[in-house]
Formats: C-alpha cells, structure tokens, sequence
C-alpha cells in the first residue's frame, strides 16, 4: 500500500491491487479506525467514507483536491 502523504495525521494512500481492470486514479485516506475514498477526476468526490463525519470529509476533499497532482504523479509513477 504505496503511501503519498501524511497531512494532520491522515495517510493518503492507495492499495498495490487496485482491480482488474485498474479503477481510474484514486486516493484512500485513513486514521485511525476511520477510512475514505475519493475520486479525483472529473472532480474531487467522496467515492465510500466509513467513519468520518461530514464536515471532516469536506476537509479531506480540500486537501486531496490540493494535492491532486502530487497524487496522480505518485499513482502514475507506481503503475507505469
């Protein structure tokens, strides 16, 4: 599970074996017990969130969206 980043204790990350056919470009984001995933393109969005609350989620969203292309360096680098 490569991770991109830590930001205010969360890891961003995606799973090595992301399906088959590989789902478009991603990013898990996990502390604690609490996990959620989101979609980077066409936009930012919230693909399942177990755990965290609304107002967190829109926080995530802003820092994925921030980092979009650090994530889609990382996530191309990884799987050519």
């Amino acid at each position: 599970m490569p991770t991109v980043f830590y930001e205010r204790g969360f890891r961003f990350f995606f799973y090595s074996n992301e399906g088959s056919p590989r789902e478009p470009v991603h990013i898990h984001v996990e502390k604690d017990e609490s996990e959620a995933k989101f979609w980077l393109r066409p936009e930012v969005q919230v693909a399942y969130n177990d755990g965290y609350n609304a107002r967190t989620l829109r926080e995530l969203a802003g820092i994925v969206a921030a980092n979009r292309d650090r994530i889609e360096r990382a996530w191309n680098e990884y799987f050519g």
